[in-house]
């Protein structure tokens, strides 16, 4: 229960998380609370760090873990993991730093986890480290290690994922549609679920979340990509058939379509469509009393995405859709759901969201307010952080 003890904890659990183990999933909500979770280990683990070196006394006649002088090299090491802890982890709390730079700093966090871990061994403390205490905290210090080496050797270098090509690009706007088709056996995935993508051209092979846009029947997977960031916008300009891909996953556990035949809603802003394609292309016609009623909110009609497909899932009786355009004085609202919905209540519906943080907080606050329990959201944005996103700019600069 010591401070000592609080940072080297934190980290640890933070490296775990990182993993991405998919059995946990179901125990955070989905992989966006996993990493909600490992962010908010990471940071506490400063001011816990800083606590420990600020507040915490000297042990005098305590049990020693190394000689003198192995403890003294590592205490001058835990020094050199304090001011590196708080230096990685402030770059990766700020959002103008590029994408590449912050993965970079993120896989140096276990230099400092080391260093304060070898310092723990080594210091004199109350307890002896064969002691039940010294087994426990040691276990939590191999698991930190073993997760990190998983993450930064086996994931990265070993263990990539299923083996894609790209098939097809086609860029509308700023957004580009990535097909890839499978090199050997293919990716399983259900609606809705999401992977990381490893494009193997240089600048793109960073791990990026996207959720699959392809019904889990086809032969190909499909990806919309919006222009959005740094890692994005190379998307852009870059010559991609032919480019072999790693598809990491599937992970997730949003789920569109409900496992009961009840009234279902879907709601998404922008590139959160991409889900309820994937759910679209599985579905068969049905009566209008069961077929989902997808509310897909943009700025204006031309900007768009897959609107065809969905207008033609609407003919064909798979969805009932509703396309709120901005640009035309049309936006998703309380009133306008309540009004649609002409005095119902949503007991018992399902309702599904993606978009936006204020679509979705917006959602999730009127649906409750009629009596909906069953709201799936899920966010991707996995690296999060404070101040302004000056990625694109900076790394302009910096190519």
């Amino acid at each position: 229960s010591r401070i000592e003890t609080a940072p080297i904890l934190l980290m640890a659990w933070s490296f775990v998380l990182a993993i991405r183990i998919r059995p946990l999933e179901r125990f955070f909500g989905g992989l966006d609370g996993m990493y909600n979770s490992h962010r908010w280990a990471g940071t506490l683990a400063v001011p816990a760090m800083f606590l420990h070196v600020r507040v915490e006394p000297e042990v005098d006649g305590g049990i020693r873990g190394a000689s003198e002088a192995v403890a003294d090299t590592a205490e001058g090491l835990a020094g050199v993991a304090e001011y590196s802890l708080y230096a990685l982890i402030a770059v990766s709390l700020l959002r103008w730093v590029p994408y590449r730079w912050w993965r970079l700093s993120h896989k140096a966090l276990g230099f400092p986890f080391a260093f304060a871990a070898w310092h723990f061994v080594t210091a004199e403390k109350t307890y002896a480290n064969g002691s039940a205490w010294g087994w426990y905290f040691g276990m939590f210090m191999a698991g930190g290690l073993v997760a990190w080496l998983v993450r930064v050797v086996g994931r990265d270098m070993f263990a990539q994922g299923t083996r894609y090509r790209i098939s097809a690009v086609d860029r509308r706007g700023a957004t580009t549609e990535l097909r890839l088709s499978p090199v050997g056996r293919k990716l399983r995935h259900d609606v809705g679920q999401f992977v990381m993508l490893k494009i193997q051209a240089p600048g793109l092979r960073e791990p990026h979340p996207f959720t699959i846009a392809s019904a889990p029947h086809d032969d190909e997977l499909r990806f919309l990509v919006r222009d959005l960031g740094d890692w994005t916008a190379k998307i852009q300009g870059a010559d991609l058939v032919g480019t072999p891909v790693f598809v990491e996953g599937p992970y997730g556990e949003f789920e569109p379509l409900s496992r009961q035949p009840v009234e279902t809603w879907w709601i998404a802003g922008g590139v959160g469509i991409t889900p309820f394609l994937s759910a679209a292309s599985s579905l068969e016609r049905s009566t209008s009393e069961t077929r989902p009623h997808l509310v897909y909110c943009v700025r204006s009609r031309a900007d768009a995405i897959a609107l065809d497909e969905l207008e033609q899932a609407h003919l064909d009786g798979r969805i009932t859709l509703t396309v709120l355009a901005s640009e035309e004085g049309q936006r998703f609202s309380p009133e306008w759901w309540e009004a649609t919905l002409g005095g119902r209540r949503l007991n018992g519906s399902h309702i599904a969201v993606c978009g936006p943080t204020g679509l979705v907080a917006d959602v999730q606050r009127t649906a409750r307010r009629l009596g909906a329990t069953d709201v799936e959201t899920e966010s991707f944005d996995f690296r999060s952080g404070i101040g302004p996103d000056l990625s694109v700019p900076i790394d302009a600069l910096t190519s």
